[in-house]
């Protein structure tokens, strides 16, 4: 039985796909997926959508789906997973006791989460499914045919091990990790020799596109319009689901049109980039290094240290402090602590003013989080806290000629390393840069460091000036 087909039957998929009207251009996707039949209309709808000349005749090992927000996906992604779990035997290829996975990966628990049950809904809808069901968590499906379903966050440590079937990488261009700066790399490279013995098996990255760079975007770059073994698709939201009420779209894209045009027109972004070349991240981190101790004197001179805070309530963000101080023309990160949260933000601020008076420091620079509380909190360990003349745009900005010259010696913090290279330049309509950390990711880490190297990077004069000179 094909996928088509088993959409099509009452008794399997068709009660759960309302209107099939509106779920044409995904048939199309799907039948170019697995390599099924095509009528004309389909046709020209296939070369709309992929700039190809020609549908395929077989089912595709590697396909990317460049969607707009609110087409359909998660949907999708559960039906294929049933579909290559459910109606395939893969017994040939696996031992006695193995168990094939099934591997949809997501941006996060919630997303996960979602996917999930619409998973378990197509699964248990189906009596013919539901007993195929053995053992079920909350993140996997045990099917009596040594096959499991595995809904999993992006994390490349966690799909090690495994003879994978099939991977659905859920919304790839926006994963995440605090152990990685690209995770979508090194999970896909891990999970390609697990998928290598599997005849047919189908590696499928699918999302909303965003900025120029990642697996989705090379995929795109290499392969769109191509007539070759990688399978891409591009298709905004309307086209892929109709029922999107079209003054939604219209909205999205008078209220901010580069970002309607990623999130609804599934156009990749010309306006973000990377921020730090890795080059120049790597060749300040001094490897194997992770605090220096106090020092009096260096060389003869008093050594001044100063320090950046990027204070939390200690719920969402970490509490973060960093230290550096100023060798020559170099700046030397020295201590850079934080607490994730949970917390008690006073306790965090007693345990830091204690770091500081090891490092004589008795005023700490940050922002203005919960106006007078930080203040406050501080001097009640004798030291003064003040508010930076700085948005975190510009400490960023400030900062960035430190990296450029290799004026600079970082501590080998894997948190820091991946904060610093999943921050974004972005360049608005009028032609401004601002930076900040992508969707979903965090910077409390990264805002400390860069705080305290811009009040270094300030003290040096000739560095003022062309701060000064370049406009940032």
């Amino acid at each position: 039985m094909t996928i088509i087909e088993a959409i099509q039957d009452e008794k399997l998929f068709r009660p759960l796909l309302k209107d099939p009207v509106t779920w044409k251009a995904w048939m199309v996707v799907l039948r170019a997926i697995f390599g099924l039949q095509m009528d004309e209309a389909d046709k020209a709808l296939f070369v709309e959508l992929t700039g190809r000349t020609e549908a395929p005749d077989t089912q595709a090992r590697e396909v990317w789906l460049c969607i707009g927000r609110r087409g359909g996906k998660s949907r999708i992604v559960a039906l294929i997973a049933v579909f290559l779990s459910c109606f395939r035997s893969y017994t040939d290829n696996l031992a006695a006791g193995e168990r094939g996975i099934l591997m949809i990966v997501a941006t996060d628990r919630k997303q996960a989460q979602v996917i999930y049950k619409y998973v378990l809904g197509f699964l248990e809808t189906v009596p013919m499914l539901s007993a195929m069901i053995q053992r079920q968590d909350s993140e996997s499906i045990d099917l009596n045919n040594q096959i499991t379903i595995q809904i999993q966050t992006a994390s490349f440590r966690s799909v090690r091990g495994f003879t994978v079937i099939g991977l659905l990488a859920d919304e790839v261009a926006f994963w995440k990790a605090e152990d990685s700066s690209s995770p979508a790399e090194e999970i896909l490279a891990s999970v390609r020799p697990a998928m290598s013995m599997i005849p047919n098996a189908l590696l499928i990255g699918l999302s909303t596109p965003y900025r120029r760079m990642g697996p989705l975007w090379e995929a795109y770059r290499k392969h769109f319009g191509k007539e070759d073994s990688v399978l891409v698709f591009q298709a905004d939201t309307r086209t892929m689901n109709p029922c999107v009420p079209q003054e939604f779209i219209d909205q999205a894209y008078a209220d901010d049109p580069i970002s309607a045009s990623a999130e609804y027109g599934a156009l990749f972004r010309s306006d973000v980039g990377t921020f730090l070349d890795p080059d120049m991240v790597e060749a300040a981190v001094e490897v194997g290094r992770y605090e220096r101790a106090p020092m009096h004197t260096l060389n003869g001179k008093h050594v001044q240290y100063l320090a950046f805070t990027d204070p939390s309530g200690g719920r969402g963000d970490a509490f973060t402090l960093a230290i550096a101080h100023l060798e020559g023309e170099t700046v030397v990160l020295d201590v850079l602590r934080g607490v994730p949260p949970p917390f008690d933000p006073s306790v965090v601020v007693a345990d830091f003013c204690a770091v500081l008076r090891l490092y004589h420091v008795s005023e700490v620079v940050g922002d203005r989080y919960a106006g007078e509380w930080t203040v406050e909190a501080f001097a009640k360990h004798r030291i003064h806290y003040r508010a930076s003349d700085y948005s975190k745009s510009e400490l960023y900005l400030e900062c960035l000629p430190l990296f450029a010259q290799g004026n600079l010696r970082l501590l080998d913090h894997k948190k820091l390393i991946v904060e610093l290279l999943a921050l974004e330049r972005k360049t608005s309509r009028s032609g401004r840069d601002s930076v900040d950390h992508g969707p979903g990711s965090h910077d409390d880490y990264a805002n400390a460091v860069c705080g305290v190297l811009s009040l270094l990077a300030s003290a040096q004069p000739h560095q003022a000036v062309m701060i000064k000179m370049s406009g940032w």
